[in-house]
């Protein structure tokens, strides 16, 4: 499967935009109010996007010639909330 820098780009703010949510808005009804509904959504659908990110980033580790070092950043990125944003600038 061809995958474009726009398309990473794409996935990497999906990915940090569904795991802000899940930290900021989920998480809280969860625990606070003891609504785990949408920790089951949101979880699934940050679960699936983080995969392609990693997918994604390995793809662009050999189309964009990144070191092991860069890799190893942007792959690390996408557990801190706004780490994909800073991929997006410093890497793409």
């Amino acid at each position: 499967m061809e995958i474009s820098i726009k398309s990473f780009r794409l996935i990497s703010t999906l990915e940090a935009i569904s795991f802000l949510v899940l930290l900021g808005i989920a998480m809280p009804l969860k625990y606070i109010w003891h609504l785990p509904q949408m920790v089951q959504i949101v979880g699934m659908a940050h679960g699936v996007l983080f995969v392609l990110y990693v997918g994604g980033a390995l793809y662009m580790y050999k189309k964009l010639k990144w070191s092991i070092k860069d890799l190893f950043i942007v792959v690390m990125c996408s557990v801190l909330p706004f780490g994909p944003f800073y991929v997006e600038r410093k890497y793409l």
